[in-house]
């Protein structure tokens, strides 16, 4: 069975493309996400985006205890929400914090993230790339630790 991860965008992000494209990029992430899945053709990549803070608890609790990992983008979530990073603790899966613009170079509000600490690292301001970055090291990860 392939390895399973899960990239998980919170609110605003289903706006990709079409959302301020001068600090977003203009292109949608089903598009970029069609390139992850060709770049990560050996595991087997799932997608989820809701704009609804239960939701991403949810998904979390559905997939933390069998999949290897997840790259979440929780958007203003990240920086509000104590609840997506309990649900985060409670599962043993490991998680990767992505944020396409400089969160620490933005309003000073986004320079604290509540779920950081729950996560094994955090890329911030490379644009899409990140999501790739963030796949690159849970993949070397996993396999690190099951040698």
């Amino acid at each position: 069975m392939a390895a399973r991860y899960l990239i998980l965008n919170g609110p605003n992000l289903n706006l990709l493309g079409k959302r301020e494209p001068e600090i977003y990029g203009s292109q949608s992430f089903e598009e970029y996400f069609s390139s992850l899945q060709e770049a990560f053709a050996d595991v087997e990549l799932h997608y989820f985006q809701s704009n609804h803070e239960g939701a991403l608890i949810d998904k979390i609790h559905e997939v933390g205890f069998s999949f290897q990992g997840v790259v979440i983008n929780a958007g203003a979530y990240t920086h509000t929400s104590i609840a997506l990073a309990d649900a985060l603790a409670a599962v043993p899966m490991p998680a990767v914090e992505v944020h396409i613009s400089n969160i620490h170079a933005r309003e000073a509000f986004r320079r604290h993230s509540y779920i950081a600490p729950q996560c094994i690292g955090m890329i911030t301001g490379l644009g899409l790339q990140g999501y790739q970055l963030a796949l690159s090291f849970l993949v070397q990860y996993q396999q690190s630790q099951s040698a």
